[in-house]
């Protein structure tokens, strides 16, 4: 992928059309949306970064990276990021996608919302975390261009108040499995909308722990 122009387009392989209908079927049109900006800015950050990668993973990767938050994939106590790991490695072994590609997807999902290892890991493992980190957090804002912001955001829009939209989302989809949230950014998903929530402690678990000393 080198140039804008194709970074603008969703992969139209076999693959890519069966997995966009399948988390169609699946997710709101929020997530749904969401997702497909995903692709969109980690494929233009990829061009901005000059990495060369696949676009189908990266598509596979940004689709299911959000899978989890739903209940037809919802485990009782995996990390969200886990149930849309396994999700994508579920599909994309009944394609036929061999064993290290899966293994890139399911790594690319189950490791964006874990801040400042992606990037240094394979191109589709940073990019699904670059888009991600884009289309939520805003961090990299500036190093695109409005014409890429505005395309993407024209075939896929965000909603009026995305911002509050999300974390409605995120909440419903993990409020009920709370303690798969230590040690990671959606505590403060739970803690911003749960006043009954007591978010686990890193120092108390060592310090509560059989060891003597």
């Amino acid at each position: 992928m080198t140039s804008t122009n194709h970074t603008f387009k969703i992969p139209d392989s076999k693959l890519a059309r069966e997995l966009t209908e399948f988390v169609r079927d699946t997710e709101s049109e929020l997530l749904f949306n969401h997702s497909s900006r995903v692709y969109l800015f980690g494929a233009l950050a990829g061009e901005h970064r000059g990495l060369t990668f696949n676009p189908e993973l990266l598509y596979a990767g940004a689709m299911f990276h959000d899978l989890g938050l739903t209940k037809a994939h919802s485990s009782p106590d995996e990390r969200f990021e886990v149930d849309g790991a396994d999700a994508a490695r579920d599909f994309l072994k009944r394609h036929g996608i061999t064993q290290a590609d899966i293994d890139t997807v399911w790594t690319a999902i189950a490791l964006h919302t874990t801040p400042g290892i992606p990037k240094h890991m394979h191109p589709v493992v940073a990019l699904v975390t670059a888009g991600v980190e884009m289309d939520v957090l805003g961090l990299t804002y500036a190093e695109y261009s409005d014409a890429e912001r505005e395309a993407v955001v024209r075939a896929f829009p965000r909603t009026p108040h995305f911002k509050e939209d999300i974390l409605q989302a995120f909440y419903d989809g993990i409020k009920h499995k709370p303690d798969t949230t230590f040690g990671n950014v959606k505590a403060d998903v739970l803690a911003d909308k749960d006043p009954h929530f007591h978010r686990g402690n890193f120092c108390s678990v060592i310090r509560r722990s059989h060891w003597h000393g």
